[in-house]
């Protein structure tokens, strides 16, 4: 979109991006069979790792709630029984987890970063590509003419490039947080660390819903313009500046679609001992419409930011002429 489209748009709050979204998927079925179409190697790819997952947190989660004392019985020399009770603690049950799920964990990593991760990738350049000509254009375009708009001219190492470096800072953020909340669990009640942590906790999570939005702009930059890595991410981070609430917010409303999906599948795979192929795909389903609806969302927050840094621009390049002319 050009930088003269990109003036004459409304500025818009939370609200209004959502609103945008929701008449970009809805009012345009094209585009709604598009993603479908796209979407549908990266539903499959993803249920097969949902039901692996499910099955290594079930496992894990039985680890530990097993019994607080193991018991050790041999026969001494004159015949007796001795047994030996032993206090099974948090390391004990870490180190049954590695033992026992390791190997699970790491099948578990490199399906996600071999395959899901690229199929999600495919679908996201084509997700903001094809939304951005809607949003552009605003009247209907036929299914191949969207396709075409969206594949043409696109580099995947750009936006690959951009996502890896958003996969990994998002990675060591939720590994802070995760550790975070580690702490919090594991110390006593009666210990005034436990009110620090879990304090410590609150603005973390804030901060890593900040970065992610900065982080997924910076994906759809690199989709639509040709920047890549860390000058994407840097871009991303310098033209929200101002905007970094509203892109907090957004990125809190799918995080809490995930989770909620997430526990309510869990609870029925813990509950059933298994969730079953119908409430998995149901599951994997609302996660590629979440899905959806957040890159068309970054991609009008993205056009939202940049109209707002274009106007800043011209009023400060107006201020500066004007007092040239004095």
């Amino acid at each position: 979109m050009e930088n003269n489209q990109i003036i004459m748009k409304e500025k818009l709050g939370l609200f209004g991006i959502l609103k945008e979204t929701l008449a970009i998927v809805h009012k345009n079925p094209s585009f709604i069979i598009l993603t479908f179409i796209i979407s549908l190697p990266l539903f499959c790819s993803l249920l097969a790792h949902e039901i692996f997952f499910q099955q290594t947190i079930i496992e894990t989660t039985k680890c530990q709630s097993q019994d607080s004392f193991s018991v050790k019985c041999s026969l001494s020399t004159n015949g007796t029984s001795l047994c030996v009770y032993k206090m099974v603690g948090p390391l004990d049950t870490i180190k049954e987890i590695i033992e026992k799920l390791t190997g699970s964990y790491l099948v578990l990593v490199l399906s996600y970063l071999g395959i899901v991760h690229l199929l999600d990738l495919f679908c996201t350049i084509v997700i903001v590509n094809s939304a951005s000509v809607i949003y552009a254009r605003e009247n209907r375009i036929n299914v191949k003419e969207m396709w075409d708009r969206a594949i043409k001219g696109v580099s995947l190492k750009g936006p690959f490039i951009t996502s890896i470096y958003a996969l990994l800072m998002s990675s060591l953020s939720l590994l802070g947080l995760v550790s975070l909340a580690t702490n919090f669990c594991f110390i006593s009640n009666a210990s005034p660390f436990t009110v620090f942590f879990g304090l410590l906790c609150i603005p973390w999570l804030a901060k890593h819903m900040e970065w992610n939005a900065i982080w997924n702009m910076g994906i759809v930059l690199s989709v639509l313009e040709e920047k890549q890595g860390v000058i994407a991410l840097g871009v991303s981070a310098y033209i929200s500046r101002g905007c970094r609430r509203r892109g907090l917010f957004l990125m809190l409303i799918f995080f809490v679609w995930r989770l909620a999906l997430r526990l309510s599948c869990l609870y029925v795979g813990w509950s059933e001992g298994g969730s079953g192929i119908g409430v998995t795909a149901a599951h994997v389903s609302l996660v590629c419409f979440g899905n959806v609806l957040k890159w068309v969302a970054f991609m009008v927050y993205f056009y939202d930011c940049k109209k707002r840094f274009l106007e800043k621009k011209i009023d400060v390049e107006q201020g500066s002429a004007a007092e040239a002319l004095k």
